[in-house]
């Protein structure tokens, strides 16, 4: 038997991300609705809207009305680089947000980013681009979840590599 493949038809959103603020916080460049949705366990559809004010991300999604610190996004490829005043600004986010002074790594739901960008990454230099990214902030991991996430990296690589 012989199945047709339908192509998947391309998707273009209107983002709904609005910055507010006429001084932009140097970590905004870093907000996308995809953290957005990981953060909050939501779908691209639930947002309404995500509001970027000067120190603050207001976020307004079906059952959710929260205000978001810049730290809580992670880099993202496409944008300029993350800098020594973005991991400082990470690291004092972490130990805040956990109450401990030595906890000094990402929450656990950036690995879940990284592997979901590493999925959909469209070729094999974006995915290039992404596996440079991680390796600039594995800081941010425990040794565990750094493997975890480039052993992804390496089966998708591979996976993108047969396919092209």
């Amino acid at each position: 038997m012989v199945s047709s493949l339908n192509p998947k038809a391309i998707v273009i959103r209107s983002s709904k991300i609005v910055h507010k603020s006429l001084t932009p916080h140097p970590l905004a460049r870093f907000v996308t609705e995809e953290a957005i949705c990981l953060m909050f366990r939501i779908g691209f559809d639930d947002i309404y809207t995500v509001e970027c004010w000067r120190y603050v991300v207001y976020v307004h999604a079906q059952g959710v009305s929260s205000f978001v610190s810049y730290a809580d996004f992670p880099p993202t490829v496409g944008v300029q680089p993350p800098t020594r005043a973005d991991f400082i600004k990470w690291r004092r986010r972490w130990r805040k947000q956990h109450n401990q002074a030595h906890r000094k790594q990402a929450p656990e739901w950036w690995e879940e980013y990284f592997i979901s960008e590493f999925w959909q990454a469209p070729t094999e230099s974006v995915l290039h681009s992404w596996g440079e990214l991680v390796g600039t902030i594995k800081f941010a991991f425990s040794e565990d979840t750094l493997a975890e996430i480039f052993n992804f990296y390496g089966h998708t690589s591979l996976l993108k590599h047969l396919q092209g």
